[in-house]
């Protein structure tokens, strides 16, 4: 068997696109973008998901790899799984934004973790919000679909020398105004309640000045707002399925599917 280098540049060239963009992807999407999760779990997952899909995918073009077409691909197959991923992190910073604002509201906003996904320290009910949304994305299968998605990708955005479009980049720009319009929804029910409760804590120190109510208020205020996250949790990850399923109809659109 004679095989020549270009043979070998080319079959180089055809895993190496497909790795960037599967492995760009792992780097964003959430969950497997933790720091939790080490570097080579992640490089070995994009190895062996791209060398499942390589046999099933439509022909690869015929580019040198070390030349200037081939690195301007290159720069667009890691845009589209960054881009891929980023969007699914929106949804996520979702979760995080309503936690930090009933953090706030209950009077916990001192008490903070460091996140592992982003590496900074956020209220714990944040941390809390974030990881019951973890668990949801998993308990859907949703890494599994945008995995899905994204190999679908390469028959409706096919490894070209444009690819992505600067439409694409601008729609989601405009979709990252969710985020504000999410976490509010998500944390409007519990912000009101306990706005309600400081308000009633706030007219019995007025009747009776000589109660001490932020030895008493504190206490229930905490009290009242871990209750009510309790009760609450399953409409909160109701409309953060509601903003997943809005998430994949955007990377839908954005990898053409």
């Amino acid at each position: 068997m004679n095989i020549s280098e270009a043979q070998l540049l080319s079959w180089l060239a055809s895993f190496v696109w497909l790795f960037f963009r599967i492995g760009a992807l792992l780097i964003a999407m959430p969950v497997f973008s933790m720091q939790a999760v080490p570097a080579r779990v992640r490089l070995l997952l994009a190895l062996v998901t791209t060398g499942v899909v390589i046999p099933v995918l439509p022909n690869i073009p015929d580019i040198t790899l070390f030349s200037y077409t081939g690195i301007v691909i290159a720069v667009q197959q890691v845009m589209i799984g960054l881009l891929t991923g980023f969007i699914l992190q929106m949804v996520f910073s979702v979760m995080l934004l309503a936690g930090q604002s009933v953090a706030y509201s209950m009077g916990l906003g001192f008490s903070s973790l460091v996140d592992p996904a982003t590496g900074v320290q956020v209220p714990v009910i944040g941390q809390v919000l974030v990881i019951s949304g973890s668990l949801f994305f998993l308990g859907i299968n949703g890494h599994l679909l945008v995995i899905e998605m994204l190999v679908q990708s390469f028959d409706t955005l096919p490894i070209a020398l444009m690819a992505l479009e600067m439409s694409d980049i601008w729609q989601v720009v405009i979709w990252s105004a969710q985020i504000f319009v999410g976490g509010v929804l998500v944390a409007l029910p519990l912000i009101i309640t306990i706005l309600f409760i400081n308000l009633s804590f706030g007219v019995a120190s007025r009747a009776a000045p000589q109660l001490q109510i932020f030895g008493v208020g504190f206490p229930i205020t905490i009290m009242m707002g871990m209750v009510l996250i309790w009760m609450t949790i399953p409409g909160m990850l109701e409309v953060f399925g509601d903003m997943l399923h809005e998430a994949f109809l955007l990377v839908s659109d954005v990898l053409r599917l």
